[in-house]
């Protein structure tokens, strides 16, 4: 058999190289005679740009860049030809923040623009944002910030701080891209070229109310309930302040503006075009042309819940797979969805790793010991 092994990353335990390399460890344990195509992934958020450079080269610009609550924190901008790739949790993930230090209101998105600026001073013309996994809910006032924006409030002290905010001045932004942005595109549009932007995000949310950034990502960034109805307002405030767009579309409302704690919202305001995450890397790693040259899929994350049904690599890759006909497989941490839904995407199986270890301590515990194991489990029922 021909198996194609396509996971994201396990959060907060294992990236997406080293889960793909523990499933094909387990697979070969049962089956040493299949051939694994081990093929990594991500969403846009972790492993955006380490995925894209092992698929499509380039040069990797590395840079020291303010973290999420100010510390100095290695990052890198993938430059392959005048097209730049970045990825905004290397500046602002939630991985970067210590569990008692999370704090929703006080992290910042100007790591983000530091990078963008990196990007823009190494010739890109193209910018690819991957968007996920953050640790921020600042709407992408600090990297708007970094790139130039001024307002009457502080922009790269966190989501917090734009509750009394009236004026944002966009002007600063607009010159470092090469130009005023008009319509949907940063680059194409700007007066005498530009530098286009694209937001690759993991998820489709707008930026407020009750499928907003603040509502349904803050409390996994640290947030309790009245501090989501603080960040919900505070964003309410600067999108308020900032306004719609020249061509009349209002970006607090686009698909996609609440990704990254509304870090998507600040790239839409400055021009840039919303495409999924998950797309831009099936694109950049030929997996449609993978999956039809296997015999199965395995995909798998940490966490298979709701989420994973809008956007994420498990519900990409079972969009790819399912018109190939071939069987699709989740390995995940732990598996929240039934099968009436997962069958919906295509997906034949899902199998939980902390079922198969006895619960979820034990499996974060050997992250990649749990996932050989369940992988060779799920080598004896699927390969023949």
């Amino acid at each position: 058999m021909r198996i194609v092994v396509a996971p994201d990353d396990f959060k907060g335990s294992l990236t997406a190289g080293a889960a793909a390399r523990a499933i094909a460890d387990g697979w070969c344990q049962v089956a040493p005679d299949d051939e694994l195509d081990v093929c990594p992934l991500s969403d846009g958020g972790p492993g955006f740009v380490d995925t894209l450079a092992g698929a499509l080269g380039g040069e990797l610009i590395p840079a020291t860049i303010r973290g999420p609550l100010g510390s100095p924190t290695p990052g890198a901008v993938l430059m392959v030809g005048d097209v730049a790739y970045v990825e905004s949790a290397q500046a602002c993930g939630l991985h970067l923040v210590a569990e008692g230090d999370r704090n929703p209101g006080r992290t910042t998105t100007f790591g983000v623009g530091e990078l963008l600026r990196l990007a823009i001073e190494s010739g890109a013309r193209r910018v690819v944002v991957g968007l996920g996994g953050s640790g921020t809910n600042d709407g992408g006032a600090g990297m708007l910030a970094a790139l130039g924006a001024t307002a009457d409030v502080p922009l790269d002290e966190g989501g917090l701080a734009l509750r009394s905010a009236t004026r944002v001045d966009l002007s600063g932004v607009y010159e470092s891209l090469g130009g005023v942005a008009r319509g949907d595109v940063a680059g194409g549009d700007a007066e005498g070229g530009g530098v286009e932007l694209l937001a690759a995000t993991d998820v489709d949310n707008p930026l407020l109310g009750l499928s907003g950034a603040s509502k349904v990502f803050g409390a996994q960034k640290g947030a309790d309930d009245n501090l989501v109805l603080q960040l919900d307002a505070a964003l309410e405030s600067f999108s308020r302040a900032i306004g719609r767009r020249p061509n009349g579309k209002d970006p607090a409302v686009a698909l996609g503006s609440g990704a990254a704690g509304g870090l998507g919202y600040g790239l839409l305001c400055v021009g840039a075009t919303r495409v999924p995450g998950i797309a831009t890397v099936i694109a950049a790693t030929r997996l449609e042309d993978r999956i039809r040259a296997a015999d199965l899929v395995i995909t798998g994350e940490g966490l298979f819940d709701w989420q994973s049904l809008r956007g994420k690599v498990v519900s990409g890759v079972a969009t790819v797979t399912m018109p190939t006909a071939r069987p699709c497989v989740v390995i995940a941490g732990d598996v929240l969805v039934g099968r009436r839904e997962f069958s919906a995407l295509g997906l034949s199986s899902a199998y939980s790793v902390a079922d198969v270890v006895g619960s979820v301590d034990a499996s974060l515990a050997d992250p990649v010991g749990s996932l050989t194991m369940t992988a060779a489990r799920v080598a004896r029922t699927w390969s023949h």
